[in-house]
């Protein structure tokens, strides 16, 4: 199996759990089909931003993500992280950001469009990327449907 990364292309072994991760992460699409590419304008930056998905955003959670999601005006889904002091070192935290990263590059093609999501992980340390990965399409899936259910006119 071949797929392409920044350009960079690169062999995963059949069987492997990296490629059963691609296969579940794309639909069971080919590869190819998909960039998995994360851009500065995929994440949110901006204090601002942050406030408005705090405020305005429904959340969900489960035993390994808590996610917090706004609607946006845009056609892409963005993704906020933050991981506090309580988890533990620098290198516990940095670890779980690279993961949560990684769990949305991923799976960017599975969620919903025009959401701003902030991803918290919870205090676990068995969380894997399969289970981040997991948790981010599911609630996000989830956030989406009340999004949409919230925004709609009353029927008459």
């Amino acid at each position: 199996m071949t797929g392409v990364v920044r350009n960079l292309r690169f062999r995963i072994q059949p069987g492997s759990f990296a490629a059963r991760l691609l296969f579940l992460t794309s639909g069971g699409l080919a590869m190819d089909q998909h960039t998995f590419q994360l851009t500065t304008a995929m994440r949110l930056r901006r204090s601002q931003d942050f406030e408005r998905t705090y405020a305005d955003g429904l959340r969900a959670g489960d035993g390994h993500l808590l996610v917090f999601a706004a609607p946006n005006e845009q056609p892409l889904t963005r993704a906020g992280l933050s991981v506090s002091r309580k988890h533990g070192s620098a290198v516990i935290r940095n670890r779980k950001r690279r993961l949560l990263r990684e769990a949305f590059r991923l799976n960017q093609q599975r969620l919903p469009a025009g959401l701003d999501l902030i991803l918290i992980p919870r205090f676990r340390a068995d969380s894997t990327l399969h289970d981040y990965a997991r948790s981010l399409v599911l609630l996000t899936r989830q956030l989406h449907s009340q999004i949409s259910r919230k925004s709609e006119p009353p029927p008459f």
